[in-house]
């Protein structure tokens, strides 16, 4: 996996994180000793980041789609939504990273609806909506969800069509990362 702090996006116009610290609780960031799950230690409850003028590379560099994106609406915004959506650099596959303490926020409307619809639109393109609680991960299909389990760093998600009697499905597993 691509380290964030390569990449580096600009937010849309008009748009700013303001009070909204969500991205310091879904992600890892390691230069602040932060974990997946748990609020970094300098994220401020409505205020926003206590370090903003020092913060690390890796925030620095970050821009959630909400921040990138203009014609995402008001209500994706990570703080309403409780989810930072993102595009894996690599894959481009759509990652939704979930606040652990909204766990079931994704499957609410219009959320749920509209992650649906991505997904559909992603399979030509042979990308994914992958949603995350913590390290928890599924698959948003157009006609289901599929369970990943626990997904990790160099994890891979692989994808074939299958033929049945009721027509061509997509089946989706994780493969391990190499130990």
């Amino acid at each position: 996996m691509i380290d964030p702090a390569q990449i580096v996006s600009q937010p849309a116009p008009g748009r700013t994180c303001g009070t909204c610290t969500l991205c310091c609780k879904v992600y890892d960031v390691p230069a602040v000793e932060s974990v997946t799950g748990e609020w970094c230690r300098h994220a401020r409850s409505g205020r926003g980041c206590a370090i903003h003028a020092e913060r690390p590379v890796h925030c620095r560099a970050f821009h959630c789609l909400w921040m990138t994106e203009g014609w995402l609406g008001p209500e994706w915004k990570p703080e309403r939504a409780k989810m930072v959506l993102s595009l894996d650099p690599v894959t481009r596959f759509l990652q939704v990273q979930v606040d652990p303490g909204q766990a079931g926020a994704w499957r609410r409307e219009p959320y749920y609806g509209q992650l649906k619809r991505w997904a559909a639109a992603s399979l030509q393109r042979q990308r994914h909506v992958l949603v995350f609680v913590n390290r928890q991960a599924t698959v948003v299909l157009p006609d289901r969800d599929v369970p990943l389990g626990e997904f990790v760093p160099g994890d891979r998600l692989v994808s074939r069509e299958r033929v049945t009697p009721a027509g061509i499905i997509l089946e989706v597993e994780k493969v391990r990362a190499a130990a």
